[in-house]
């Protein structure tokens, strides 16, 4: 739902080798170009309010518990070649400097693409601006209103392998590792071709783990220095090892994707509202024997929407990696890198997808 996307806040940082930084902006064909190619442009708060038409309600495509996004048109004044914007207002400097601090390190074809930034100095808030990718999420095309459409099984898997290398991108081939701290439905946005992109780094982690402080955990236990942290993930997908140590791990983002790959397989949520159930308490028990599954048993797990649609053995597999990435103990999950291994070997379904597809490094 986004090709590019804003979030406005206050925020010093260094220059990363991908991305450059620019103040300036020359109107012409040679600046359009420039803009195109890789970089990150400061804007100024006039220009944010003038592209959602002073934040308009009318803009806003998406909200969270502590941003609201929007819709900029392609007539506005910010002067990017692109045909739309999304524009991110985040409340509170720390986890906007945060997310904005990992984006600029980010350039890879299934994560979401930085354009700018917005950092009024005299606001408690600030603004990202993204890619806009316009065809929704898989939030929506796994779970949406709409009855006739189905998730065609290959995109599923395509799906799948394109989450597993941006996972990879973060853990392995970054210098600093990066933990995305929410992989879930909604933060896959999918272009046209059903393509994804990861988004939302509001959670993420950068280096090699980080310890947080949950719960009663906190180790200044002085109440007038007590600090609260905000613990990261969604429900179903959160990883019980985090919840149990409070320590943000690769392992995490391996957990969540466990989650991903059980609902791509069987269509169901991983959290339902209205029962207060988590797939994996549902699902999950059944997965510890998945890999002497009949046939049978196997095409019942598969979501029924598909009618039949689908390469059992495929689903098995999936099933198979899933039920890895779910294991209680976070040390014996497999790497995204084995992860992609096995998807490659296993699953021809997502063959349609190799053309000459460029390697990253942060």
């Amino acid at each position: 739902m986004m090709k590019n996307l804003f979030m406005c806040l206050r925020f010093t940082s260094k220059k990363p080798k991908q991305n450059i930084l620019s103040d300036d902006y020359d109107d012409d064909e040679n600046s359009k170009k420039d803009m195109d190619m890789d970089v990150v442009r400061k804007f100024s708060w006039e220009e944010i309010e003038s592209s959602t038409s002073n934040f308009s309600k009318d803009k806003v495509i998406g909200s969270g518990g502590f941003s609201t996004v929007f819709l900029a048109a392609a007539d506005s004044n910010i002067n990017i070649s692109q045909s739309n914007l999304a524009v991110k207002i985040q409340s509170g400097t720390r986890v906007f400097k945060q997310e904005l601090d990992i984006l600029l390190h980010l350039h890879h074809h299934n994560i979401v693409k930085l354009v700018g930034y917005s950092d009024d100095i005299d606001r408690e808030e600030g603004a990202l601006v993204f890619e806009y990718v316009s065809n929704g999420n898989l939030q929506e095309k796994l779970h949406g209103d709409d009855d006739d459409y189905v998730l065609p099984w290959k995109n599923r898997m395509a799906i799948a392998f394109q989450v597993a290398e941006a996972i990879e991108y973060l853990h392995e081939k970054c210098a600093l590792q990066i933990v995305h701290g929410d992989i879930k439905a909604s933060n896959i946005l999918l272009d046209e071709n059903l393509n994804c992109k990861l988004c939302d780094f509001g959670f993420a982690k950068m280096g090699f783990s980080s310890m947080v402080t949950t719960g009663n955990n906190n180790i200044n236990n002085n109440n007038n220095n007590r600090r609260r942290v905000m613990m990261m993930g969604s429900p179903g997908y959160t990883d019980p090892h985090y919840i149990r140590t409070g320590i943000a791990s690769k392992k995490n983002d391996v957990y969540s994707y466990g989650v991903l790959l059980l609902e791509l397989v069987t269509g169901k949520e991983a959290f339902c509202s209205t029962s207060g159930q988590m797939l994996v308490s549902v699902v999950g028990p059944t997965l510890i024997d998945v890999s002497d599954f009949e046939h049978r048993k196997v095409a019942e797990m598969v979501d029924p929407r598909l009618a039949g649609d689908f390469d059992v053995e495929e689903a098995k597999t999936m099933l198979s990696i899933s039920a890895m990435c779910l294991n209680q103990t976070a040390a014996l999950r497999p790497g995204a890198n084995q992860i992609l291994n096995t998807i490659n070997s296993k699953i021809s379904s997502i063959s349609f997808l190799f053309s000459s597809l460029p390697h990253h490094k942060c």
